[in-house]
């Protein structure tokens, strides 16, 4: 009886954290948090993605503009529940400090609902205080949080940010390119002058790596609503207004 082969499955954590059981555990991963959004109402979700390392007092305003973006969309995108309707565009980030935090924090400032996405990472990453606890979640496997980010989303502003950051825009750009995604999911890149410093998009084009038409999958931003104003006008869908 004391043997290990003897115990539950389901209380046998060599069993359940071994090689085998992967697809289990990658299962389980998606189910716990689908559960939560579900209940939350959680319809579509606006992603913001950005760099950690940005602080309150930044010099270049990031912070503060993600932050005011993210009040702008809690407030005129449907994130508040009204008559048990579905939660529209509702703020998610990656859960951690800098631009995330300042993207829950935007929503937080309107008692808004927003979700983080955080990852169990070598130097552990804790959840930043401002998204909502009941939709504050934790993954071991990339795969699965970018599923999750991807599963909801109605639009990606993305502020700037190191190789994490680049990582996840160039996921989504791949997936609007190939069809996997929604094709009026827009993207929209905040701070024109990082970006089109750091990226020469036009080079993708001038060399035959992507269509001339591909460079109409994301637009760019310099103030938290023109962002806004940019996704409605790329096809962001907004909840009706009642009257």
């Amino acid at each position: 009886m004391a043997a290990a082969a003897y115990r539950l499955p389901a209380m046998d954590m060599d069993f359940l954290l071994g090689d085998t059981t992967r697809g289990l555990r990658f299962q389980l991963e998606y189910q716990k948090a689908e559960e939560h959004l579900r209940k939350w109402g959680v319809a579509t979700t606006v992603i913001v993605f950005g760099s950690a390392r940005v602080r309150e007092d930044d010099a270049n305003g990031w912070y503060n503009a993600a932050r005011e973006f993210a009040r702008i969309c809690s407030e005129e995108g449907g994130a508040k529940l009204r008559n048990h309707e579905p939660r529209q565009n509702v703020i998610a980030t990656g859960g951690g400090p800098g631009i995330m935090e300042a993207a829950n924090r935007g929503a937080h400032d309107v008692d808004a609902p927003s979700i983080g996405f955080n990852i169990t990472l070598p130097m552990e990453q804790e959840p930043n205080a401002y998204s909502t606890p009941d939709l504050t979640f934790r993954f071991h496997y990339f795969a699965m949080r970018k599923m999750h980010f991807a599963i909801r989303a109605a639009a990606l502003v993305v502020f700037p940010g190191g190789f994490g950051t680049m990582d996840e825009l160039f996921e989504i750009l791949t997936l609007r390119q190939t069809g996997k995604m929604d094709d009026a999911l827009p993207v929209v890149l905040y701070d024109s002058g990082f970006w089109k410093k750091l990226i020469d998009f036009r080079q993708f084009v001038d060399t035959g790596m992507i269509h001339q038409d591909d460079l109409d999958l994301f637009g760019y931003a310099d103030t938290p609503r023109e962002a806004w104003q940019q996704l409605v006008s790329r096809g962001l869908k907004l909840p009706e207004t009642r009257t």
